[in-house]
């Protein structure tokens, strides 16, 4: 499910919720399907499960899952994922263009680059 790597300089709860948002958006967690509990998900990876709670807490809060008491933690509608990592996404892409246009780089380039990118060449 999710593999971690305690030599990363990303602390482990950031970790966990990259693994969840990849699952969440990669459609391998299903809509409304529900998610480990903290203490399940601490043990497979024996951390703290304040560690878990966290990853879960800011996942609730972007909108990725959300929880029902006495029920569980749940994860949230396919849509609103795929808008809320399009936003977040967007937001990373303006924050790189800028600064790829302030090191001269013509927008030419850029817009190249994204053609390419939808046609389906990658990129290294």
């Amino acid at each position: 499910m999710i593999q971690l790597n305690y030599r990363d300089a990303k602390p482990i709860y950031e970790q966990i919720k990259d693994g969840l948002k990849h699952l969440l958006v990669s459609k391998a967690i299903e809509t409304g399907e529900k998610l480990p509990s903290v203490r399940e998900l601490a043990a497979s990876l024996a951390i703290n499960p304040n560690t878990i709670q966290r990853a879960y807490k800011e996942l609730e809060s972007e909108g990725y899952i959300y929880t029902v008491s006495g029920k569980g933690t749940f994860a949230a509608g396919q849509d609103d994922v795929v808008e809320i990592r399009k936003e977040e996404l967007f937001l990373q892409f303006d924050s790189v263009t800028s600064e790829l246009l302030y090191l001269s780089v013509k927008p030419e380039a850029l817009t190249e680059r994204i053609t390419d990118l939808g046609e389906g060449g990658k990129r290294e």
